[in-house]
């Protein structure tokens, strides 16, 4: 077999066989294959794309390239979701300790973030003393022991991957779905879950701008990951505004531990409920979505869930009095940006205000950046608020860093006119 061969049919458009997507990347994970003969292959699959099984057997080649994790000793369907990414979405930090006090098993391997925000373990990383990395055999004793461990993702999972990636990066192949289904999946598949809950995003602040677009990858990954044995749901989740109204690493784990005490922004709670109700239902701890989002909003009431988020922080090393006064999490230079005109508003982008984020400091624009952890957006008006001039539309909690710039990119972003208009959060279900 020769890669050479595997870059023509795939330029020609024909479909590629198991073995020869094995090859490939088996060869490119060793080194044998040069970069530059990758690079032509993932041109010829971004122009030619991938029939749903070229995707799957990419996605359990990619898999199979290093670690898988195998949870056979939690008793129990372990369950795990995945968002593609949006600003404000913290919701892995309200929906983990959530489920795990319902019952659930969620064994959560998380990714830092690379662009207007943090990712999970970035966020959690606010917490004082909170340790990202267990072992293999302490995460699966802490899930066993409490329902959860949420933990940052494998330096030996799915190598392949973070190799094509790479180059996707710098070769404008980033935006091809069967690229980014198949990478996902990779992923999730390693980590060793049985059910599994996607949230792909779509909207202005979300990867997938389209509904359409947003559609094919989401039944793309859902045919991988049920090709590969597994439970797979995508839900449809807006990304029109930011999810919440805090955005930056304390500041969402300050708004999901206002969620978890019961006092979470709509929006937030109904994401979180959607996705919550899917998963307890594919652990077979409620038989219907009514059944589940009262279970949920039982334990977001009674204190529960808070309960079982303060117990994962303490069972990774975190810091608990910082969670019991969680204003200690946020900096204490603030910055307020006033409405410049009245009206409702009718549009916000999601993605500027994320830049504006990262300004800030809350994200980072190359991998070597250093993220400020304390700082970051509360964004006190929404799509369909009506605001007078003067009126705060945000304020920034600051270090001296980038205030003017995002404050420009913050204000552009917003847009004031005279209709009220409102905005579809749960656009559908695929499974």
């Amino acid at each position: 077999m020769h890669i050479i061969d595997i870059i023509t049919k795939k330029r020609d458009g024909y479909e590629l066989s198991k073995e020869e997507i094995e090859y490939l990347i088996q060869s490119y994970t060793k080194g044998n294959i040069p970069d530059y003969q990758i690079s032509a292959f993932l041109m010829a699959t971004y122009f030619n794309q991938m029939t749903e099984q070229e995707a799957t057997h990419l996605a359990l080649a990619m898999r199979d390239s290093g670690d898988s994790i195998d949870l056979s000793a939690i008793k129990g369907i372990k369950v795990d979701k995945h968002s593609t990414g949006g600003v404000g979405d913290k919701v892995t930090l309200v929906l983990g300790p959530l489920l795990a006090a319902l019952g659930a098993k969620v064994a959560k391997m998380s990714g830092r973030g690379l662009g207007h925000t943090g990712g999970t373990i970035d966020k959690l990383e606010s917490i004082p003393g909170y340790q990202v990395e267990l072992s293999v055999q302490d995460f699966i004793k802490q899930v066993q022991d409490i329902g959860i461990a949420v933990v940052g993702q494998s330096g030996d999972v799915a190598p392949a991957d973070k190799k094509f990636y790479a180059l996707r990066d710098v070769t404008a192949t980033v935006d091809c779905i069967p690229l980014i289904a198949s990478s996902i999946m990779s992923k999730k598949l390693a980590s060793g879950a049985d059910a599994i809950c996607l949230d792909v995003k779509v909207g202005h602040g979300a990867f997938m701008k389209t509904e359409e677009e947003a559609v094919q990858l989401a039944e793309l990954m859902v045919s991988i990951g049920q090709l590969a044995g597994k439970k797979v749901t995508a839900i449809l989740t807006g990304m029109d505004e930011p999810l919440g109204h805090k955005i930056g690493n304390a500041l969402e784990v300050y708004e999901a531990i206002e969620t978890l005490q019961g006092q979470g922004p709509d929006d937030l709670v109904e994401v979180t409920l959607a996705i919550g109700s899917q998963l307890l239902m594919d652990a077979n701890l409620a038989k219907s979505d009514k059944e589940a989002r009262e279970m949920m909003n039982k334990a977001l009431n009674d204190g529960s869930a808070y309960d079982k988020f303060i117990e994962l922080v303490a069972a990774q090393g975190g810091d608990i009095e910082v969670i019991k006064h969680k204003e200690k999490l946020l900096s204490d230079n603030k910055v307020e940006v006033l409405s410049q005109e009245e009206g409702y508003i009718t549009e916000m982008n999601a993605l500027d205000i994320g830049k504006a984020a990262m300004r800030l400091g809350a994200g980072r624009e190359t991998k070597e950046d250093k993220i400020l952890l304390d700082v970051g957006i509360d964004l006190h008006k929404k799509i369909g608020d009506f605001v007078k001039k003067g009126d705060v539309l945000a304020t920034f909690y600051v270090q001296d860093k980038g205030i003017e710039e995002a404050k420009t990119l913050l204000l552009d972003a917003i847009t004031i006119g005279n209709q009220k208009k409102s905005i579809t959060l749960i656009k559908r279900k695929i499974s």
